[in-house]
């Protein structure tokens, strides 16, 4: 029997996919895996017991990731689930920045009771009036799940489209629409494109990217857009330049002081995977991935430990290592295995960054001496006897 909690609220649809091997508990110290949305996992106690944690969402930065790796936990993600829910939010921004579309909206709801307000509107629409995006450039930075989409049906729309990723995956490259430019230099984004959206991780080489120096890079009116992570963005150079004429609207996913009610900013409640398709997408991934590793030790999706996959285990037994990526580690596990008589009929070892993960198939079940052999060599983390 496998324990789980969830410290959100997570989908139906995602939580029926479990089996009856699958308990449910209300208390963290208690579950070997936990289903997470938003809710920060920083300052909690994770026991001993807890294998994985899985994110219905793609945004991590409310899991320690790095505490996690130190404690054997796999912390998985859902790349992609909610990918078209937050690329229809940026197509509305694209549309909601090109017209004064929100104070239009807000003219009317002030002047509700004017009993000539038809005649009104005729005369006030021009102070709303703004361009059309078909012919403009778009320039998109990142493109994975949510950028190829945006690119993609930017171009549908008839925008000339600009992509940059420096790291763009085999997969993604393959989805890219062929009218989609691939520029290697994002600078050449920041001084040609009327639109600008965000779509890369925060990372540290990411953070506050768009900055004072990129903004003077850019065309005069230029319209930002941001539905990935507020952190991307020096926001109050950004403010600063819509003070200036420089910005022309900058449209942002994620309400903060600094662009709540500031003139230009077009600023919605952190809506882009609010959508029933978003969060049923999102659920029934984790939900997948936490099977996955729970019953055959495979990971895939990880952000923290090495994608690492075998399918499911047909052979008499099969064990995981969680460990650090140092030198001799597969050698010493060999060791204790023939020691043991155990024969290894099937290995696979995956590193990332300052770790790493190894599968093995044997040809006879790991007891829980032999697992303590091997959770005793310096360096490792976990060892899961998974069959």
């Amino acid at each position: 029997m496998f324990q789980y909690t969830c410290l959100n609220p997570i989908a139906n649809v995602g939580l029926d996919l479990l089996s009856d091997d699958y308990k449910k508990v209300e208390d963290l110290k208690d579950a070997q895996a936990v289903l997470v949305r938003s809710a920060s996992m920083h300052d909690l106690d994770l026991p001993d017991s807890l294998e994985a944690v899985a994110r219905a969402g793609a945004g991590v930065n409310n899991i320690p990731l790095d505490k996690c790796a130190d404690k054997g936990i796999v912390v998985f993600n859902t790349p992609g689930a909610n990918a078209n829910g937050v690329k229809e939010m940026v197509l509305a921004g694209l549309l909601l920045a090109s017209r004064d579309i929100v104070g239009g909206i807000e003219w009317i709801k002030e002047s509700k009771d004017e009993a000539d307000i038809a005649k009104l509107a005729e005369k006030q629409k021009k102070n709303y009036a703004g361009c059309e995006i078909s012919g403009k450039k778009l320039g998109v930075i990142g493109l994975g799940a949510i950028g190829v989409l945006v690119a993609n049906a930017a171009t549908h729309l008839g925008m000339e489209v600009y992509g940059y990723d420096p790291y763009i995956s085999v997969n993604a490259a393959w989805n890219l629409s062929r009218n989609v430019k691939h520029i290697s230099n994002v600078e050449e984004i920041y001084k040609e494109c009327d639109y600008i959206t965000v779509h890369v991780p925060l990372l540290d080489s990411t953070k506050g990217m768009i900055d004072k120096n990129a903004i003077d890079m850019m065309k005069d009116g230029v319209v930002i857009l941001n539905f990935a992570r507020d952190l991307l963005v020096d926001e109050a150079a950004v403010v600063a330049a819509l003070a200036d004429k420089k910005v022309k609207r900058y449209v942002t996913d994620f309400p903060n002081p600094t662009t709540a009610g500031k003139e230009g900013v077009i600023l919605t409640p952190h809506l882009g995977a609010s959508t029933e398709e978003s969060e049923d997408n999102c659920a029934m991934m984790a939900v997948r991935e936490i099977r996955d590793y729970l019953e055959n030790g495979n990971i895939v999706h990880s952000v923290n430990y090495p994608d690492c996959s075998m399918g499911g285990c047909d052979k008499a037994g099969r064990v995981a290592v969680l460990h650090k990526n140092s030198k001799g580690m597969i050698a010493q596990y060999t060791s204790v295995l023939g020691d043991a008589d155990i024969n290894i009929e099937d290995m696979m070892n995956k590193s990332k960054g300052d770790y790493a993960y190894t599968l093995l198939d044997v040809d006879t079940p790991v007891t829980k001496e032999v697992a303590a052999k091997l959770e005793a060599i310096e360096g490792v983390l976990k060892v899961r006897v998974v069959k």
